[in-house]
């Protein structure tokens, strides 16, 4: 069982991510990553990430820095699970710019929209974090999956009209006074 991530041994993981690459590259935190870095946890089991483009030594330092620092490191993101927006680089917001890697948090509305599809207890209350916390909006969220819906048709395992449901229902009860 590896040891749980807290925000300061994230942060030792970027250091030495970016120390150990030997190429520009970008990567984009993701799930309890993101939690930690926006404080909404205090901790998670894992760092949830996608890099893109792949910055060289990467993959090697990522198989060192899990078994030395006794983190577990998961290559993941939202559009692993769900259609990724167009535009989801541009709206990853930017965490810090360490050697020749950029850091960023995933674009926060397909983070939510991953996380209401998925519907664990932790992502409920991390996507009502993002909207509490003022990073995506209701109505940000609802144009958002509208604009992801007609890709779902490449994500047997969604039931569209279900994921759907699963939106309307936790927005509805965020607008209710």
């Amino acid at each position: 069982m590896r040891r749980k991530v807290t925000v300061e041994t994230l942060k030792q993981f970027m250091q030495e991510l970016a120390a150990a690459a030997h190429s520009a590259g970008n990567v984009y935190f993701t799930g309890g990553a993101t939690a930690l870095l926006l404080n909404f946890r205090d901790q998670t089991i894992d760092i949830d990430l996608k890099m893109d483009p792949e910055p060289k030594g990467a993959f090697e330092a990522i198989a060192v820095l899990k078994d030395r620092l006794n983190l577990n490191v998961e290559l993941a993101s939202p559009d692993d699970f769900i259609p990724p927006a167009a535009d989801w680089r541009e709206r990853s917001r930017h965490i810090a710019s360490i050697g020749c890697l950029q850091f960023y948090h995933y674009d926060f509305s397909m983070q939510a929209l991953a996380k209401l599809e998925r519907g664990h207890a932790q992502d409920l209350e991390d996507a009502a974090s993002f909207l509490r916390g003022g990073y995506v909006s209701v109505d940000e969220l609802r144009r958002r999956f509208a604009e992801i819906e007609p890709g779902l048709l490449r994500y047997p395992a969604i039931d569209a009209r279900q994921f759907r449901t699963k939106v309307e229902e936790f927005l509805a009860k965020l607008e209710r006074p």
